[in-house]
């Protein structure tokens, strides 16, 4: 099946999703309802044993689009987006991300939801979302589980964005690698995880979140409620957003 807004491939065990919207892979609901086609399909395959995230163009996302969070589109754009991230749970299967360049928003998201994550040493991630006047539903549920409560606080109440060395020390990402070798290092950090049996990697992934005993839609579902009754009702919010589409500073009345 032709996509307009990715690539994919299935050799070998590895699934690869290549992000393909130029300049910058800004992740709109036309996209991603592509790649959740892809996921959806890709349940069940007995022999998958990785499914990596990639990209083309300029950097691997520099965000989801900011026209969509808008007004009436709000619930369905989240709606698209967290269904990308459910299924990646529900698909059960080791994930990975290959990422250089900017890393931002919903692509950072995406990025940091996979349970490896290799980047080229030009990468640049961050949540700005505050910046606009809301907030990033999936790092808030996952941050603080990554990387700890302090870095996550920084990071998501800051919009500040940071480098892949620092990343790399807050444990955001597995590895770090000279830009120009990413795409051969990349499949030399999924080999090991290729050579292994499709039902115990998978097994055990789900061993490790059992571990954790913090099941991932509960908490997902009262984030949602917070966003789209709570933050999406605000003044701020709003004007955050249409500040951006404007290219104007917003003006904050604090409610």
């Amino acid at each position: 099946m032709g996509h307009e807004f990715i690539e994919t491939t299935m050799e070998g065990g590895l699934g690869t999703i290549t992000l393909n919207r130029p300049p910058v892979n800004v992740l709109h609901m036309a996209m991603m309802e592509e790649i959740n086609a892809v996921l959806e399909s890709w349940k069940g395959k007995e022999d998958l044993k990785v499914i990596l995230f990639n990209a083309k163009g300029k950097c691997f996302s520099a965000g989801v689009d900011v026209g969509e969070h808008m007004g009436d589109l709000a619930p369905k754009m989240i709606g698209i987006f967290h269904r990308m991230f459910r299924l990646m749970d529900e698909v059960g299967i080791l994930t990975a991300a290959s990422v250089y360049g900017s890393c931002l928003g919903g692509g950072c998201e995406l990025a940091a939801f996979c349970d490896l994550v290799i980047s080229a040493d030009d990468a640049k991630f961050g949540q700005p979302e505050i910046q606009v006047g809301v907030f990033p539903p999936i790092a808030a549920q996952l941050f603080p589980r990554i990387m700890g409560r302090k870095a996550a606080m920084e990071l998501i109440l800051s919009g500040k964005i940071i480098s892949s060395e620092e990343a790399l020390r807050i444990g955001l990402v597995n590895r770090v690698v000279p830009r120009e070798e990413l795409e051969g290092a990349t499949s030399e950090f999924l080999k090991p995880y290729l050579k292994l049996s499709a039902a115990v990697l998978s097994i055990t992934r789900k061993a490790i979140f059992s571990g954790l005993r913090d099941d991932f839609e509960p908490s997902l579902a009262v984030i949602e409620e917070l966003y789209l009754n709570e933050l999406m009702k605000t003044h701020d919010a709003n004007e955050g957003l249409e500040a951006f589409l404007d290219k104007r500073k917003p003006v904050w009345k604090n409610a």
